[in-house]
């Protein structure tokens, strides 16, 4: 069985950088993917992606037991986005929900041929609704779908009371199910290229 997160880091702590490596290769993934679709801007979230790490690298010796490495790893990259993107204020070219945004190209697991050949169409459907909802809505929904954080952790994360997190979260499944109607796309069609469910 493989080793946890927190055993990894209390090794890395204690000067084994092939945990560092082991950490590294099981969340950079899932990292890039989450900053990728806060940021819309795939060179953006590779930048964004390696200075999480480089982050932890510097900051490992201050980590404590008591916090999950991956809340921790998402809040970096969540605060790292936030920062960036208030730099990126005052020379912002262009809007995330611009035309032929970024957002689209992450692949997906590989479903079968006629459901991924849907995917694809409504992909880009999906990242449009989703780039256009508020940040902070956008965000929690992000953490919760994709990262898989509990409310808990996700109002750790954000420093948001977890109330606060649900209520964005409704919101913007709210939001996602008006916007993806208004293009024509039903909650059961979507969900070949979509992680949630209009259910939940």
């Amino acid at each position: 069985m493989d080793e946890s997160d927190e055993k990894l880091m209390l090794r890395f702590q204690a000067g084994d950088a092939r945990a560092f490596e082991a950490l590294v290769r099981r969340h950079r993934t899932p990292i890039f993917s989450f900053l990728l679709r806060l940021t819309g801007d795939r060179g953006r979230a590779e930048d964004l992606c390696q200075e999480v790490f480089l982050k932890v690298v510097r900051a490992a010796g201050g980590w404590e037991e008591r916090a999950r490495v991956s809340t921790w790893l998402y809040a970096i990259a969540r605060n790292l986005a936030v920062d960036e993107s208030r730099r990126m204020a005052f020379r912002r070219a262009d809007p995330l929900d611009a035309p032929g945004g970024r957002g689209a190209e992450t692949p997906a697991e590989d479903p079968a041929p006629d459901r991924a050949a849907d995917a694809a169409l409504l992909r880009p459907k999906l990242e449009a609704a989703l780039a256009a909802l508020p940040p902070e809505q956008r965000e929690v929904f992000l953490l919760r779908e994709y990262a898989g954080l509990r409310f808990g952790e996700i109002a750790e994360v954000t420093g948001t009371p977890e109330n606060t997190v649900k209520s964005r979260m409704r919101y913007a499944l709210e939001a996602l199910r008006e916007k993806l109607a208004a293009l024509g796309v039903t909650p059961e069609a979507a969900q070949p290229a979509a992680p949630w469910s209009a259910a939940r």
